[in-house]
């Protein structure tokens, strides 16, 4: 308070330029000035005296000007501080834009030139240069690292996890960052902790984003599509865009620091993984667990494939709205609700049905009522007619209505809706298909043949009405399924399809986690695993694309017309094979017909990419073959993913580790939470709320982020909405944070809960940090020169007290980080590293070193300078899984303990089992610094800048007396006092302000002499008055009468802004009573 005062009061210094500009302002003032005292004084010798009254009036009119212009001078000063800490904040920005280069000539693979100082500042361009290129080719990264081969018996164990394979068309995004960042972190701790480890990368296929890339790829460049040049050329190209563009997410995770070993490296595509998925399909297939029905499944119409569950976006609609449907010139309508009635054959009943898919009714195969509705029983059993096809609707009896919805009658399309599916299979309906492979109307109704389904439903809708049917339109909330890939509305419908049987494998794993032999971190997922899979419906695994493992399987019939033919919607008809020839084979001995006479074509689906994604654990390793790796890295020790994708992949990995190998895959499963903004709302381009994280490693101007927007695909309206969203976030775009505060900050978010909002500030916030590593690092280099340390960490002799103290901390920083990252608990090792390097080791040891080092005592410096090697090399360790590249750079800066010592910190053992804390020690040293701390509060409340008050600490106990004087040389160092006086019984001057610090001591800091009280006194009530005053107009406007109807962002800050007064309020009365008990005293 006082600060900001008393800085106010300081004018700004006056340029030669201004100088000249207030110089010519003086002049006329003063001759202004002359001549009024002149007429001033003409008025005094020709007019009368002046009357009481008069005089009382003049006297009140100076007030005013005085209290005017004492005003007008606090809102000079407040002005001049604000615009000095607009220009400090300016300055700060321009600070952290800079950007340092490494631009010493390295060539890749070969170590870093560190022989150069370190730049002033921490820069991640810097820092994170060359490093990574070393690590690879000196191949820390590989399991053989420091042994003879992957066989070799490692007694401290291994560690294998896999890298969850992204797209091959994909670019690096928050979700990739979040799941990179923990697992290089546990990797590189299990590395470092002695394992053999393997954290093993690799590639999906992405059969349907592929396939739409390379699709428009060839259209946009030659104008053809994927049928005008059939389906092996087209396989071609997508193998020669693989190869051009395909490992863009490689190169973006070598720039997060990822320690994979790449040289083993794979792609599902690959010959190595495609003979295991030949094999797997083959196997189950033969034993029945594969097999072939015809059945709904999600159909993308744009696509012509079915899709799975996963690539179906559900936006939720409160009503009527037009989307966007692609192959529609014009906006389709969802949201609404149509009834319409269909005639009762041989009455003139009618039953009113309402649908949200008007066009399906071309489908309807009967009409649905509760057995219990009285409304309808007598209509049981009788016949609707459908008014547009020559086709009669059975009404029937089920369950499965809800009487009080609607009309308590629902229309049934067996073969195009899930529910009505079941009804249709209880009731053996008929199963009309109404709709084609690309979304038209098919031959069922004339009148509409082949016009686009929602056309039609225009149609139908006036077709209704014209027959006198149609009864009412409403907005309806509903949930539209749109497909990921192509944006078109996914819709059920009737297709022949392999699919894998799930009941036995899902009940196994089950059992797994309840038997305890699979875990899944945190334990909340457990009741998600039991509930998916205890209703685990059978897996469709075809897709019908062109880019993916072809389906194995093959269609037989025969050359002999005499024999029977096959349906090939069913599976009686089909054999699979890991060749043709071998297919062949099965086919002769199934039908026992000579090969000579068997037709073979194989099914021109592919699979569905999620198929051989379970199959990665193991086909990585060369499964089927019994390969070295497979041997040595199966089972794998964890699978660590985002929680949505838990049944999708995670269980159907169990599902074919169990069954393939009779083995787990891995034994722990952490699940990570999902990236929000930090708002907590997803992440969407429409909001102008994704976040590259590219751009959080290199910096972005606001207006490259605009640029970005541009250069998407949104509407003009939406690029608006969503370049305010990012003006809101981030109004001078994101500074340069590098990928080491980014990890660590993704690290620090993952509280075992569901969602993370991240804000960037917080990323920049650990930047900070880094920078504060980085000076704490420099400020000891001087100290360090020339120093040989001991060949183990730990007390040399003769230690001072605080040189224990941060030995002891640091022994709890190295205990609680392994049991961090033994137990998955990232934020308690990120809040370790944070507070032990920020508030102990910078904010409290270094600063009582400066003046040992300072100092002639060369013993104290000896002793002092080990602590603080000690402090810094475990300190940098432990730190190292989260923060690779700033650690190297300053590790490779330390001397070694030994001249064998590990080329680089990533596999240089972690520390544990310190031994070093004193917890009675530690009891004391917290006692001292709850003491500074008082005297830090206690002159910033009642003292100049730079101010040294004398300070008397009162003891109420022997125990504290002791502690605090043996402290009393840190406390004046840490408090920047002129004196720390304890004292037990003995009296304390008069002129001091005092706060008790818990049941032990009394602060008093003495005032007498540097401050007014009188003065000080005055100015508080008045800033109180001010406060209050602010308060009282906020408090008054939250009490209006329309004050509800105010947005909430608005009321929120208003009450934020309430209880910030609330606390300024009672901060300005505490020290108005300590200035008053000084007044007093004096």
């Amino acid at each position: 308070m006082i600060t900001a005062l008393r800085v106010a009061s300081f004018g700004a210094k006056l340029t030669p330029a201004s100088t000249k500009n207030v110089a010519s302002l003086i002049y006329p003032v003063w001759r202004l000035k002359v001549a009024n005292m002149a007429d001033d004084t003409k008025a005094t010798a020709d007019q009368p005296p002046k009357t009481a009254k008069q005089l009382k009036k003049e006297e009140e009119k100076n007030a005013k000007l005085a209290k005017f212009q004492a005003k007008k001078e606090a809102a000079e000063k407040k002005n001049a501080t604000a615009e000095k800490k607009e220009s400090k904040k300016e300055k700060d920005k321009q600070k952290d834009k800079q950007v340092i280069e490494y631009n010493i000539p390295t060539p890749s693979g070969q170590k870093k030139d560190v022989s150069q100082p370190l730049p002033a500042q921490y820069s991640p361009s810097y820092v994170e240069a060359a490093w990574y290129s070393w690590w690879e080719e000196q191949k820390f990264f590989k399991p053989e690292y420091g042994r003879t081969s992957v066989e070799e018996p490692n007694p401290k164990g291994k560690f294998v996890i896999c890298l969850p394979p992204p797209n091959v068309t994909g670019s690096l995004h928050l979700g990739h960052a979040l799941t990179a960042s923990i697992q290089d972190a546990l990797t590189r701790w299990h590395r470092m902790k002695g394992k053999t480890v393997l954290w093993n990368p690799g590639c999906d296929h992405a059969g349907i984003a592929t396939q739409v890339v390379v699709e428009k790829k060839l259209m946009r460049e030659r104008g053809v599509s994927r049928h005008d040049i059939g389906r092996d050329q087209f396989v071609k190209e997508v193998w020669k865009w693989k190869e051009e563009k395909g490992d863009t997410i490689y190169h973006q995770l070598r720039k997060v620091g990822c320690s994979v070993d790449w040289e083993r490296a794979c792609f599902t595509m690959d010959e190595k993984l495609s003979k295991a998925v030949k094999e797997c399909f083959v196997r189950l297939h033969s034993e029945g667990v594969i097999y072939r029905s015809k059945r709904l499944v999600n159909w993308s119409c744009q696509l012509k494939s079915a899709i799975s569950d996963i690539e179906v976006d559900k936006e939720e609609l409160p009503g009527r709205k037009l989307l966007k449907v692609p192959g529609y010139k014009e906006m389709v309508e969802f949201g609404v609700l149509v009834s319409f009635a269909y005639p009762v054959e041989g009455t003139d009943q009618e039953i009113v049905v309402a649908t949200t898919r008007v066009e399906t009714m071309l489908g309807d195969t009967a009409i649905a009522v509760h057995p219990s509705d009285g409304r309808y029983k007598h209509l049981v059993g009788k016949y609707c007619l459908h008014p547009f096809c020559d086709r009669k609707l059975p009404i029937i009896a089920d369950d499965f209505v809800d009487v009080n919805f609607g009309t308590g009658a629902v229309k049934v399309t067996p073969a195009h809706d899930h529910n009505d599916y079941e009804v249709g299979k209880r009731h053996k309906l008929p199963f009309v298909e109404m709709m084609d492979d690309i979304g038209c109307i098919t031959d069922v109704c004339p009148q509409f043949k082949g016009m686009p389904r929602f056309e039609a439903r225009k149609a139908i809708l006036a077709a209704l009405k014209e027959k006198g049917l149609f009864r009412d339109l409403k907005e309806n909330p509903m949930v539209v399924p749109i497909c990921s890939r192509s944006k078109d509305i996914v819709e059920p419908l009737l297709k022949p399809q392999w699919y894998v049987r799930c009941d036995e494998m899902a009940s196994k794993a089950v059992e797994a986690v309840r038997g305890g032999q699979l875990r899944i971190v945190p334990a909340i997922h457990d009741r998600v695993w039991y509930s998916w899979l205890e209703n685990c419906r059978d897996w469709c695994i075809s897709r019908q694309l062109w880019w993916g493992h072809r389906i194995p399987a093959y269609f037989v019939s025969f050359t002999d017309s005499n024999l029977p033919v096959g349906n090939p919607d069913d599976g009686d008809y089909w054999v699979s094979g890991r060749s043709e020839e071998e297919a062949l084979e099965l086919a002769a001995k199934k039908f026992n017909i000579p090969k000579e006479k068997i037709i073979l074509k194989q099914d021109e689906d592919v699979l569905d990419t999620w198929f051989s994604s379970a199959l990665f654990p193991f086909s990585i390793f060369g499964w089927p073959d019994q390969t070295a790796d497979l041997k040595a890295f199966y089972p794998n020790q964890l699978l660590e993913t985002g929680h949505d994708i838990l049944f999708f992949w995670v269980a159907r990995m169990v599902f074919m580790g169990q069954k393939l190998l009779g083995q787990l895959p891995f034994p722990e499963v952490y699940l990570h939470a999902m990236v929000r903004d930090a708002h907590g709302r997803k992440m969407s381009k429409s909001l102008g709320n994704v976040i590259d994280p590219l751009d959080v490693l290199h910096g972005i101007t606001l207006e490259g982020m605009h640029q970005r927007l541009e250069e998407g695909n949104l509407d003009p309206k939406e690029i608006e909405i969503a370049k305010a969203g990012q003006k809101a976030d981030n109004p001078d775009g994101i500074p340069e944070c590098g990928a080491d505060a980014m990890r660590f900050a993704l690290c620090a978010y993952t509280a075992q809960g569901r969602d993370i909002n991240l804000d960037v500030k917080r990323v920049v916030g650990y930047r900070y940090f880094c920078n504060k590593i980085w000076n704490a690092f420099k400020f000891s280099q001087p100290f360090l020169e020339g120093y040989t340390p001991t060949a183990q960490e730990g007390l040399v002799g003769k230690e001072s007290t605080m040189d224990r103290w941060i030995l002891g901390r640091l022994s709890v920083l190295v205990d609680d980080a392994n049991k961090g990252f033994a137990e998955y608990d990232f934020p308690l090792v990120t809040t370790a590293i944070h507070n032990f390097w920020l508030y102990e080791l910078c904010d409290v040891y270094i600063e009582c070193l400066k003046p040992v080092m300072r100092g002639s005592n060369e013993e104290a410096k000896a002793v002092s300078r080990a602590a603080l090697y000690t402090s810094l090399d475990v300190g940098l360790r432990v730190l190292s899984p989260f923060m690779p590249f700033l650690t190297e750079e300053l590790f490779q800066r330390l001397p070694r303990r030994s001249p064998s010592a590990p080329l680089s910190i990533c596999v240089t053992p972690y520390p544990e089992n310190l031994g070093l804390y004193d917890k009675d020690l530690d009891t004391r040293v917290r006692l001292m610094q709850d003491v500074v701390k008082t005297v830090r509060a206690l002159k910033q409340d009642y003292l100049p800048p730079k101010s040294r008050p004398e300070v008397y600490l009162k003891c109420m106990t022997k125990e504290s007396l002791s502690a605090l004087q043996e402290f009393s040389a840190v406390i004046e160092t840490l408090g920047q006092c002129n004196g720390v006086h304890c004292v037990e019984d003995g009296a304390v001057p008069t002129g001091c302000t005092m706060v008790t610090v818990g049941h032990s001591c009394e602060v008093h800091l003495l005032l007498k002499g540097l401050v007014d009280p009188h003065k000080e006194i005055e100015r508080l009530n008045a800033l109180i008055a001010e406060k209050q005053g602010g308060q009282s107009k906020l408090l008054d406007i939250t009490k209006a009468v329309e004050y509800e109807k105010v947005p909430i962002e608005v009321r929120d800050a208003n009450k934020e802004k309430i209880e910030q007064l609330s606390v300024e309020i009672e901060n300005l009365r505490r020290a108005l009573e300590g200035f008053k008990l000084v007044e007093q005293q004096q």
